[in-house]
């Protein structure tokens, strides 16, 4: 049996090493919980990092794509161009010559190209399309007689197309009497001045768009008026919102409105709704533009899937069930991105079932590629083309031809028999 003495002095050697264990065990945690710490700010630092090198390559990016005042002026001296031209033409005296899309908007690039609508006094409305083709080659007439050589007549287009280069080698598209389109642009304008993050992000996703192959409705992807209207709806869909549902804006389809009310009277009531939406609105979205340009890609990385079942609409701002219009449900359209001012057309009606699917992976690319903490060198190709690429002093990079044999190859197995097949079909 141990002594009184004994126990005591066990029982303080086992408390000291209690206190021992006790003291190493708090130390251990200290030591975990300022290594989570640590990790955690390491973390915050790589994401600051890694957006403040965004935000920076894009507002260097943005300086090279904006166009200088140089720009703006040597546009309008190819519209005054062309109205001396068009005055040439007998049946077209008095016929205004009016500049629309991209230029009047103010969303056009340095190399943005020039869209024109002859609007002629008065047109037959026995045979419209007939009579526009037929001022159409009148024109083109007239440009030759100039010495304009590089001109392509597109006849067989929804809106028959007259494409020319000017001596300043800016791509001019001559339509006649497209009031339609001249609203559609002063639109834009209009919503530009509800947020100036709008034009720099619709700049930006055009040119990333040029950048991969995607803004190319000849060749299957999206043509610029549906990447514009990809950028109204992420700013109609972020937390908070930036842009209203257009309906609130104007409520009614344009289109049916084209001679009904003037052209007045619907900037009146655009002005007014927009002057109300920026007193009204309950608060500013503060995000930076490169917070809203990695949300973009996140946003429609699931555009494929998404597409399926819904219609992107901007004019009630929402993805809109396709089984609730039967105009939906009767277009084989892969995607469908309602036109707000002609809600019967749908603006990404150029995009294949095959295309689609490139378009939604390269979203998905350029969105983990933008997720990661990169350098302002491997992120500039990814943005922009590799002609600009060399003017923002970056090397631009081999491209990916693995990839581009394997969509080249699809799009030939796609592609519809070429036009000296189809005539030898036909005169058989």
């Amino acid at each position: 049996m141990k002594s009184p003495r004994r126990l005591k002095s066990l029982r303080a050697s086992v408390a000291r090493e209690d206190i021992v264990l006790v003291n190493i065990w708090t130390i251990c945690n200290i030591f975990v919980k300022w290594h989570n710490i640590l990790k955690f700010w390491k973390t915050i630092d790589g994401i600051m990092a890694g957006s403040f090198v965004l935000e920076s390559a894009l507002q260097e990016i943005l300086i090279v794509v904006k166009p200088s005042e140089v720009d703006r002026l040597t546009r309008l001296n190819v519209i005054n161009y062309l109205k001396g031209v068009v005055q040439t033409v007998e049946s077209l005296r008095g016929a205004t010559v009016e500049p629309y899309g991209s230029f009047i908007s103010n969303l056009y690039s340095k190399w943005g190209d020039l869209d024109i609508s002859v609007e002629p006094l008065s047109i037959s409305s026995s045979d419209v399309r007939s009579r526009k083709l037929d001022l159409l080659r009148k024109i083109k007439k007239a440009l030759q007689r100039r010495g304009v050589h590089k001109l392509e007549f597109i006849q067989w287009a929804r809106v028959p197309i007259l494409k020319f280069e000017s001596d300043q080698s800016i791509s001019c598209d001559i339509s006649i009497d497209n009031l339609l389109c001249q609203i559609k642009s002063k639109y834009f304008l209009w919503i530009s001045d509800i947020d100036e993050r709008f034009r720099d992000m619709v700049l930006l996703v055009k040119e990333w768009a040029k950048a991969q192959g995607i803004n190319d409705p000849k060749n299957g992807t999206f043509n610029s008026y549906s990447l514009t209207l990809l950028v109204i709806f992420h700013f109609q869909t972020c937390k908070p919102s930036i842009l209203p549902p257009l309906m609130s804006i104007f409520d009614g389809n344009i289109a049916d409105l084209i001679g009904m009310q003037s052209h007045a009277s619907i900037e009146t009531t655009c002005a007014e709704n927009i002057a109300r939406f920026k007193r009204e609105r309950y608060s500013r979205n503060q995000s930076t533009l490169s917070e809203l340009f990695v949300s973009f890609f996140e946003k429609f990385s699931k555009i494929k899937r998404k597409s399926a079942k819904h219609v992107l609409c901007t004019y009630t701002g929402n993805w809109e069930l396709k089984r609730s219009q039967s105009r939906w449900m009767m277009t084989s359209s892969p995607i469908l991105i309602e036109d707000p001012f002609e809600q019967t057309e749908n603006a990404a009606r150029s995009v294949g079932s095959f295309d689609l699917r490139n378009i939604a992976e390269t979203f998905q690319e350029t969105h983990q590629k933008l997720s990661s903490v990169l350098s302002k060198k491997s992120l500039i190709p990814i943005l922009v083309r590799p002609e600009i690429c060399g003017l923002l002093g970056v090397r631009a990079p081999q491209r990916d031809l693995s990839r581009l044999q394997q969509q080249l190859h699809q799009m030939n197995l796609d592609s519809p028999p070429s036009s000296s097949v189809s005539a030898n079909r036909r005169r058989k």
